[in-house]
């Protein structure tokens, strides 16, 4: 996140502030998120008006008589945390700088630390009193906190690729649009991942009658006792989450000196929206049902597009699938969402003349799945076993029930 749109104030001049209230709303690249006070105080200057565009570590308003007695800069310094802000000289402040109230942490002293963080320290059982953070102000952010029972993790960051900028010509006649929030960091991070990993492809197709034989059985049953129906993509979300279970050398990242293959599938899941792009994630995919995989996508679906997704919601993915069979696409590739290792690319089911097991042609029906690796993580057979794994379980779907 490099900058966003102040969409609201919640307190007002004077107010009476405490650390953990609400001051305002803004609006990123993703969702619309809430902005904690960090500093108890009184709310004596507002700075950004309601529609106004701040960048990352901008001061936003002054809390004043708070811990020290002195006055504190609101600052939009985590609303997206999915990565941590650059560090950055602090303010000069007038007159004094305060001294940092510190935040609590999960078993241990306080500890500064940004909301998110403590929460997802919290569900992993994280003591932040023992992680350094890298935030502005040495604040703990998402980043810094690992995995249950890991040490934290060293993050290195991705070089910037040289290249000479592209001139552009633009008549008058022509619509110049300014880059969204959203449609900037998809041109940056596919921008990276196509230039910085090696990608690899491979394709099969998968014989979807039995697919959607099952699947209309299903839907059937379901109109008569009045529950959601199901669609193809669940099958496929859940073989994916499985078919990675059982091969963790695909559900991994490369990590520069090392590769994380990671203990649980958080599956991501490609859902178009207004302005571009967004990958919420399904966590512990692999231990779902197929009805638990259907509304799950549902839910996140609705609040992708609506903008009411949290944080927490679109980060930590292992693997992604973008199915774009709903669109007529027969076949396509993908580009890696890094720092994955892989994404399958999924195409419409198709009719088309095929040789049956007596050297029949038959009209059978097809779905062509490519999966895009990155080759410092997942090599050629490695990926061809995974691939292979999935192609059994959408053929064989009634595995998928239990």
């Amino acid at each position: 996140m490099l900058e966003g749109t102040l969409v609201r104030w919640l307190k007002k001049v004077g107010d009476k502030i405490e650390i953990g209230d609400v001051l305002a709303e803004v609006e990123t690249d993703k969702a619309t998120m809430e902005m904690e006070a960090f500093d108890d105080g009184t709310l004596t200057e507002i700075l950004i008006p309601e529609g106004g565009v701040v960048k990352v570590g901008a001061k936003l308003a002054t809390l004043s008589g708070g811990e020290n007695g002195s006055s504190a800069p609101a600052k939009v310094t985590e609303a997206v945390p999915e990565k941590a802000a650059p560090k950055a000289a602090p303010p000069i402040l007038s007159p004094t700088t305060p001294r940092p109230r510190p935040s609590a942490s999960v078993n241990g002293p306080r500890v500064k630390s940004s909301p998110l963080a403590r929460k997802i320290a919290a569900e992993r059982s994280v003591d932040l009193s023992h992680i350094q953070g890298t935030g502005p102000g040495g604040r703990i952010v998402v980043a810094d906190v690992p995995q249950q029972g890991a040490a934290p993790r060293a993050f290195v960051p991705a070089a910037t690729p040289a290249g000479a900028r592209i001139e552009v010509p633009c008549s008058d006649a022509d619509k110049r649009i300014p880059l969204s929030g959203m449609r900037r960091t998809i041109a940056e991070r596919l921008l990276a991942s196509k230039t910085q990993i090696p990608h690899f492809y491979l394709s099969i197709e998968v014989n979807a009658a039995p697919l959607t034989a099952l699947r209309k059985d299903l839907n059937t049953a379901a109109e008569a006792t009045g529950t959601p129906k199901v669609t193809i993509n669940d099958f496929v979300l859940l073989a994916t989450a499985r078919a990675a279970a059982a091969h963790p050398k695909v559900n991994a990242s490369f990590a520069g000196d090392s590769v994380v293959e990671y203990a649980a599938v958080n599956l991501c899941v490609a859902i178009a929206v207004e302005d571009g792009l967004i990958t919420p994630v399904l966590r512990s995919a692999d231990k779902m049902s197929l009805r638990e995989i259907s509304a799950g996508v549902k839910d996140l679906a609705t609040r992708a597009r609506s903008k009411k997704i949290k944080p927490e919601e679109y980060q930590g993915g292992t693997i992604t699938v973008s199915n774009l069979g709903a669109y007529g696409i027969e076949s396509f590739t993908a580009i890696i969402n890094p720092p994955q290792a892989a994404i399958l690319a999924i195409g419409a089911i198709v009719k088309k003349p095929v040789v049956n097991a007596a050297d029949q042609i038959v009209v059978g029906q097809r779905m062509t799945i490519s999966l895009s690796g990155d080759h410092r993580v997942v090599d050629g057979a490695v990926g061809a076993d995974f691939v292979t794994t999935l192609r059994k379980s959408l053929e064989n779907p009634a595995s998928l029930l239990f």
